[in-house]
C-alpha cells in the first residue's frame, strides 16, 4: 500500500511538473515583449526609425511592457503603461507578409524591414508610394489623396510640421499591417480603439476595459480541465445584463455599418468571434482585433488564381468563404457570407439568451434572416440596410427608456 501511494505521489508530481512545463514554454513562445522592444530600441538608437512612441519606449522608458495579451507568437499584444494613461501595446515578431489563405505571417526578414523609403526619398515621391499602396489594397477611390495626407500628418510624431526619413519608415511599415491601415480609417469613429502613438512597426492604441465580448478568466490550470462545450455554455453565464447587451449588440452593428462601403471601400471580417470584441464602462463596443478585417479589393486579388480542389481551399481566417470553380480548379473571388450575417450568427445565442419575452420571437426572427443573408442575393444591399435598420430599431427601442441607453 505504501508503494502503491508513493507511486500515485510520484505520478502527480511528474505529470504536474510537464503540465507546468509545457505552459511555460507555451508562454514563453507567445510573450516575447523583451524581444520585441529590443529590436525596436536598437532600430530606433540607430536612427533607422523614429515615431511618437519611441523616446517614451527607449529613452525615457516612461512607456512600460505590462500583461501579456498574445495569443500567436508572431503578433505581440500587452498592456501597457504610458506614464499616467493605460493602453494596448502591438508589436510584430514577424513580418507581416502578403495576404494568403490559412496561413500566418512568414518569418520576419531583418534585412529588408524599415528599408523603404530610401535615403534620398522626397516628401512627394513618398506621397505617391503610399498612393500606390493603397490604390492596390484599396482599388481606385476618388479621395485617396486625403487618406494619403492623414497618414503623413500622422507620421509626424514630433508635429514639427515634417516628415523625416526615419518616421517614414516607420509608418510605411505600419501601413503593410491592415489593421493599422483600418484604425486610422476609422480613427473618427465609435467602436475603434484611438491610437496613442508608434515606433517602427510598433504601435499604441486606448485600453479597452472588458477584452472580449462575454465570459470569464480562469487560471490556466482550470482550463485544461474544463470541456470546450461547458466552456462555451458557462461563458454565456457572465454577460452583462441584457439590456447592456442590446447596446454592445447595437455598437457591433454599427461597425458593420462603417465597414460596409465606406468612403474607402468595403472591409470583410474574417474572424468575427467573441474574442475579438470588447466593451468600455459605458457598454460601448470597442474591436479589440482587427487583424482579420481585410481590405476587399485587396483579398480578391490575392486568391483569384489560387488553386483548389473544393470549397474548403477557398477560405481566409475563420469566416471569409468563396467558392472552388469546379471547371478551372480555381477560387472564386466573391466572399459568400457578408459581414452583417457573420455578425448576427455571433450575436444569436449571446441576444437571445435573456431576451425580454415581449420581443424574443421578432429578435429570433429578424437574426435567422440576418444569418440567412447572401452576398449573391438579389437586392442584397437594400436587404442589407433593411435587416440592419430593423434589428437596430427593436433593440433600442427596448432599451431606449433605461440607465443603459
Amino acid at each position: 500500500m505504501r508503494m502503491k501511494y508513493l507511486f500515485i505521489s510520484w505520478l502527480v508530481v511528474f505529470i504536474g511538473s510537464w503540465v507546468m512545463y509545457v505552459q511555460y514554454s507555451t508562454y514563453t513562445e507567445l510573450c516575447r515583449g523583451h524581444d520585441c522592444r529590443k529590436i525596436i530600441c536598437d532600430r530606433y538608437k540607430t536612427g533607422v526609425i523614429d515615431g511618437s512612441a519611441c523616446s517614451s519606449l527607449c529613452a525615457k522608458e516612461t512607456l512600460y511592457f505590462g500583461k501579456c495579451l498574445s495569443t500567436k507568437p508572431n503578433n505581440q499584444m500587452y498592456l501597457g503603461i504610458w506614464g499616467n494613461l493605460q493602453g494596448v501595446i502591438k508589436c510584430q515578431m514577424e513580418e507581416a507578409a502578403q495576404l494568403d489563405l490559412g496561413t500566418d505571417p512568414e518569418p520576419r526578414k531583418e534585412i529588408v524591414l524599415f528599408d523603404k523609403p530610401i535615403r534620398g526619398t522626397t516628401v512627394e515621391k513618398f506621397k505617391e508610394m503610399v498612393y500606390g499602396l493603397f490604390k492596390a489594397k484599396l482599388g481606385e477611390q476618388g479621395n485617396l489623396s486625403e487618406l494619403v495626407n492623414l497618414i503623413l500628418s500622422f507620421a509626424d510624431g514630433n508635429k514639427d510640421g515634417r516628415v523625416s526619413l526615419p518616421e517614414a519608415k516607420s509608418a510605411w511599415a505600419l501601413l503593410q499591417l491592415d489593421e493599422f491601415l483600418l484604425m486610422v480609417i476609422l480613427q473618427d469613429k465609435e467602436h475603434t480603439p484611438k491610437l496613442m502613438g508608434f515606433c517602427g512597426d510598433l504601435y499604441v492604441t486606448e485600453r479597452v476595459e472588458y477584452t472580449s465580448l462575454y465570459g470569464i478568466s480562469l487560471p490556466w490550470i482550470l482550463e485544461l480541465f474544463i470541456p470546450s462545450g461547458f466552456r462555451r455554455s458557462m461563458d454565456q453565464w457572465f454577460t452583462p445584463s441584457w439590456p447592456r447587451k442590446a447596446k454592445i449588440a447595437i455598437g457591433l452593428l454599427e461597425f458593420v455599418e462603417d465597414i460596409f462601403h465606406g468612403p474607402y471601400g468595403n472591409f470583410l471580417m474574417c474572424d468575427t468571434s467573441a474574442k475579438n470584441l470588447g466593451y468600455n464602462d459605458k457598454y460601448d463596443l470597442k474591436m479589440m482585433d482587427m487583424r482579420k478585417i481585410v481590405p476587399e479589393m485587396n483579398l480578391k486579388e490575392i486568391i483569384k488564381d489560387r488553386q483548389c480542389e473544393s470549397d474548403l481551399d477557398c477560405i481566409y481566417g475563420t469566416d471569409c468563404r468563396t467558392l472552388c470553380d469546379q471547371s478551372k480548379m480555381r477560387c472564386t473571388t466573391e466572399v459568400i457570407q457578408p459581414n452583417l450575417a457573420k455578425a448576427c450568427q455571433l450575436l444569436k445565442d449571446y441576444l437571445l439568451r435573456g431576451a425580454p419575452s415581449d420581443i424574443h420571437e421578432e429578435l429570433e426572427k429578424q437574426l435567422y434572416l440576418c444569418i440567412a443573408l447572401k452576398v449573391t442575393a438579389n437586392q442584397m444591399e437594400m436587404e442589407h440596410s433593411l435587416i440592419l435598420n430593423n434589428l437596430k430599431t427593436l433593440l433600442w427601442k427596448k432599451i431606449s427608456h433605461t440607465n443603459d441607453s
